[in-house]
């Protein structure tokens, strides 16, 4: 079974599924005019549209900020790689390079760009209620199953300062490695006081590891 009748697609555009999985390496390679990058950008706001009304729908007593929370856990990057990996869309990618030229960060980010892309494309050929039927058996579950894929501990954190009315400040104490796989360890200061250390493949990750160990300081409750 291929991936299409995997998912009941009868395609009337199969170009369109090529695309999702191509990589801009692999169609320099190989002399394409076409990434997937622009399903990308559509399939990401259909995602976002799709699982906003699922969410305004189920949460009708939510304001607008707790929503967009909400939402962000269920398509931040954490939470599409593990839906493509779940559904194998991972094995269907095209790309060309060296294992010394991609980054595992690199092959993360692809595999959810992916997810997005692939989205794209069935909403081109399949129409969006097609689409909303895919994302319902994919996505729904876990929301209603209340999975957390990600916590914005740096927005707690500055929900904390701004209460409080105390400073909060990010600084940098070391950034390592080669230029297209760094690694940060970055510091938060609240009102000049030290409360945390965070290590991340990248800054924003360096500040959420940091703000979860102010958090736990602090002893300040998720929510």
């Amino acid at each position: 079974m291929n991936l299409l009748e995997k998912f009941n697609i009868v395609p009337k555009d199969k170009h369109l599924y090529d695309v999702a999985f191509t990589h801009g390496s692999y169609g320099t390679k190989h002399g394409l005019d076409y990434t997937y990058e622009r399903l990308e950008f559509l399939g990401d706001s259909v995602l976002n549209m799709i699982v906003s009304e699922y969410l305004y729908k189920q949460y009708p007593d939510y304001e607008e900020g707790k929503l967009t929370k909400l939402r962000a856990n269920y398509v931040c990057q954490a939470a599409l790689i593990y839906y493509s990996h779940e559904l194998g869309l991972d094995k269907h990618i095209k790309i060309y390079g060296d294992d010394s030229k991609i980054t595992e960060n690199e092959v993360l980010s692809i595999t959810a760009d992916v997810f997005e892309s692939f989205l794209g494309a069935i909403f081109l050929d399949q129409g969006i209620e097609f689409a909303k039927n895919y994302i319902s058996k994919i996505i729904f579950p876990y929301i209603d199953a209340k999975k957390v894929f990600f916590f914005d501990y740096k927005s707690v954190i500055k929900e904390y300062g701004d209460a409080q009315e105390v400073d909060i400040e990010y600084k940098i104490l070391d950034e390592c490695g080669v230029p297209h796989n760094k690694t940060f360890i970055i510091s938060i200061l609240i009102d000049g006081k030290e409360m945390g250390v965070g290590k991340g493949k990248n800054k924003k990750e360096a500040e959420q590891a940091a703000s979860k160990q102010a958090m736990k300081k602090l002893k300040i409750q998720k929510y």
